[in-house]
């Protein structure tokens, strides 16, 4: 037989290739994971512009300071310097926040905080543009900072705004309840960075008309283009934000203090102008995980129901507030966790320090209360004797439950099933002492003890978190679906920073309109706006514009052959690429029916209104509820105090499946998040200032530090509001397994384990 013969035969028996992932539920994979894996994804510090110049900013060595002069003499004089601003230099609004606007653009009298920027240098060099900007002398007359929360109320005001941000009392029940069981606690949370892996960039291009164009890893454009606008005292039509790739975002992209010195000196000089943020700047300059004090005092009956939770919340927001009252009303909201708790009193304060400016990170808030009320209930089960899963069962929350700020749930709450799945399912087996087996001991090769001295812990974390704003945040989403030659087109201005969107919006128009080709056009502000990337609310409102606009589409393509056949559109459906009637009279493909056709629909998304908290803390603050249950498994030295998380068991409700292997991956990209959080993450700020602002010195887990990960169950109950009926998925497991590991810790050691991250101490028992 020939070789071409061969070569037929052989492609005549293969077996045909399978179809490509299509539509909701199928696992379809980002459009941009092969450029990014190649490296050929333009990040924001890949950009470049003709007549480029560089950035480079001048931030506060000191905590607290007043300033007595700033001198920029020496810096305009060096050679390839284009401009040097500072405080005299902004045309417009002076303070902004992504919460509150109480942030200066540059210091101007006083330092609140160490890396609080202070003059922007632009040169043709970055090496010019950053010894330019440590040319610019600044005499300080230093003072003593605030460091202390709670020194913080009867300190003097570090700001024209007081110190205290916010405070919310709630008040829920009888105030005289009492339990025969009192379990009391006090805990700390330390101070998280989000550490993104690309530190943050951006290019300023001037225009014509006298505005700017900023290229940004922005996930907030409109937000953050208003912003600007105020600032740069233009109006908002003639600065356009253009959203580069986003190397990840769990808060560091929100700062908008790294956006409004790069466009200022773009206008300045009629040049290009970039920013690239060194890694310490990064750390200096964008917000963190709010440090927090927690108190508490659970009163239970002799079977182990609550029946009434007091508690007291310091939220240390740094030296401005962004959005910390957001994070403390989440805080006070969830202080007593996914259970029914009768009576609930809680404090709350969030206040201004001479700290690092703490803001957004995912799961704020509900993180720190976690792993307080958490750690509650392992002491209410010590004392009563109780397993510590069964004392959690006998409280859980479920749907049609009331909360303690008055709210009922309406969307589904499994708790109870969740954590039932992570209790049974079975436990990993037990390490093996032999030499071979020395990397399964804390601490790794050569870092462990002996194996004597290793415990195993088994603890549980029950976590919630709210999805999208709250306290009457309008949420809204406009979005564009076109079709033209066959190809559909998603027109959003929903950032893609790693949750998925853009893969999502490409599985609803292929859902709806049985379209293969779907591309998701680039964001900038000339589109109508998304809102911000945080919370889910992209899966949910960018998601369910999407949807709108899809359908809207699909009745203008359904509309000519529903009435040919004198039928409504109801009768049609979509599948497979082909459109039939419900009687099979009407059969073709969806090619056919757009041949000649150019269709679209704009369409928005609004959920239903939520209102503030009131007086006492009462109040439908929040649109919807999402629920973890994870169990850890981990070793403990008892004599080195060394931890390795061996494995953690998740249950969560979902809602709904909608790309399984991206859902999957969110869900173990939060629970490592969480590990870091419990084990190694603490950014040290020793009176203000930070300490070791690099990855050395921070730090984060890696993939030799992430545990199994076993998704046990996933509970597909959907929520009826939710487009889809999904629910967000990466917010909650870091909520929850910090809670987990500490519950854990604390069943190997039998130590209380009140502070995260846990140190080698707190889990030492006998040392020799």
């Amino acid at each position: 037989m020939s070789d071409e013969a061969a070569t037929a035969t052989t492609a005549a028996e293969a077996p045909a290739a399978e179809p490509l992932p299509h539509g909701l539920g199928a696992s379809l994979p980002h459009a941009d994971a092969r450029a990014k894996t190649e490296g050929t994804f333009p990040y924001a510090a890949d950009l470049w512009a003709e007549g480029l110049l560089w950035a480079a900013v001048l931030r506060s060595p000191h905590a607290h300071a007043r300033i007595v002069s700033i001198d920029t003499t020496h810096a305009r004089a060096m050679p390839g310097v284009r401009a040097v601003v500072t405080h005299e230099d902004v045309p417009g609004t002076s303070r902004h926040g992504r919460g509150t606007p109480d942030r200066p653009v540059f210091a101007s009298e006083v330092v609140r905080h160490h890396g609080e920027p202070i003059a922007a240098v632009a040169a043709d060099h970055p090496d010019t543009a950053r010894m330019a900007a440590a040319a610019v002398i600044v005499e300080y007359e230093p003072l003593d900072p605030v460091t202390d929360p709670e020194r913080a109320f009867e300190a003097e005001p570090l700001h024209p705004d007081g110190n205290l941000i916010r405070h919310i009392p709630l008040r829920h029940g009888d105030p005289d309840a009492a339990g025969e069981i009192v379990v009391e606690g006090l805990y700390r949370i330390g101070r998280q960075d989000p550490a993104p892996i690309g530190a943050e960039a951006g290019l300023a291009v001037p225009r014509p008309d006298g505005g700017v164009e900023l290229y940004l890893a922005s996930t907030d454009p409109h937000s953050d283009r208003n912003t600007a606008a105020a600032c740069f005292g233009l109006p908002a039509d003639r600065v356009k934000i253009v959203v580069t790739g986003v190397p990840g975002a769990t808060a560091d992209r929100e700062d908008q203090g790294f956006q409004l010195p790069l466009g200022l000196l773009a206008l300045r000089t009629g040049c290009p102008v970039k920013l690239t943020a060194s890694r310490e700047e990064s750390f200096l300059g964008h917000t963190h995980r709010h440090p927090t004090l927690l108190r508490y005092r659970h009163h239970a009956d002799a079977e182990g129901r609550l029946v009434k939770v007091e508690a007291q919340i310091l939220l240390d927001a740094g030296a401005y507030a962004d959005t910390s009252a957001d994070a403390l009303a989440a805080a006070v909201s969830f202080a007593c966790g996914p259970y029914v708790v009768p009576n609930a009193f809680i404090e709350g304060w969030a206040v201004r320090t001479n700290n690092p400016p703490s803001g957004h990170v995912r799961g704020e808030g509900a993180m720190q209360v976690c792993a307080a009320y958490e750690a509650q209930m392992d002491k209410l089960a010590k004392k009563l004797g109780l397993d510590p899963a069964e004392v959690r069962l006998r409280n859980v929350l479920a749907t049609g439950d009331v909360l303690p700020i008055g709210q009922t749930v309406t969307c589904p709450a499994p708790v109870a099933e969740l954590l039932t799945a992570v209790r049974d399912f079975p436990l990993p087996a037990l390490p093996k002492d032999g030499p071979e087996e020395d990397w399964l001991l804390p601490g790794g090769p050569e870092g462990a003890g002996e194996p004597g001295a290793v415990r195993r812990g088994v603890g549980y974390g029950l976590g919630m978190v709210h999805m999208l704003g709250a306290e009457g945040t309008d949420e809204v989403s406009t979005a564009t679906v076109r079709v033209h030659d066959g190809v559909a087109t998603v027109i959003c201005a929903a950032v893609e920073s790693g949750q998925g969107f853009t893969t999502l919006a490409r599985q609803i128009v292929q859902e709806t309109l049985g379209i293969d080709e779907v591309h998701v056009a680039p964001v900038d502000t000339d589109q109508p706006p998304a809102g911000a990337g945080c919370r889910g609310r992209h899966t949910w409102v960018s998601g369910g514009a999407v949807e709108r606009a899809a359908k809207m589409v699909r009745t203008q393509l359904l509309q000519p052959l529903a009435h040919q056949f004198g039928m409504s559109t109801e009768l049609l459906q979509i599948a497979d690429g082909k459109i039939t009637s419900y009687d099979g009279v009407l059969s073709t493909t969806v090619t056919e029916a757009l041949e000649g056709k150019e269709l679209w629909a704009t369409a928005q998304c609004r959920p239903h209104p939520t209102e503030p908290l009131d007086g006492a803390g009462q109040g439908d603050a929040f649109v919807g509820l999402a629920f973890c249950a994870i169990r850890a498994v981990v070793d403990v030295d008892v004599e080195l105090g060394s931890v390795r998380v061996v494995e953690l068991a998740v249950a969560q409700d979902v809602g709904r499946v909608l790309n399984p292997a991206q859902l999957a991956a969110r869900i173990e990209g939060g629970v490592t998040q969480g590990v870091g959080i419990a084990l190694t993450e603490n950014l040290r700020t020793p009176r203000g200032l930070i300490r070791h602002p690099d990855l050395t010195g921070y730090a984060l887990p890696t993939a030799l530090d992430a545990p199994d990960i076993r998704i046990v169950k996933l509970v597909e109950e959907r929520d009826v509001v939710a487009p889809f009926g999904a629910k967000p998925v990466s917010a909650v497991p870091v909520v929850t397994a910090p809670a987990a590991i500490a519950s854990a810790v604390r069943a190997a050691t039998g130590r209380p384990v009140n502070r995260l991250p846990i140190r080698p101490q707190a889990a030492v028992v006998n040392a020799r």
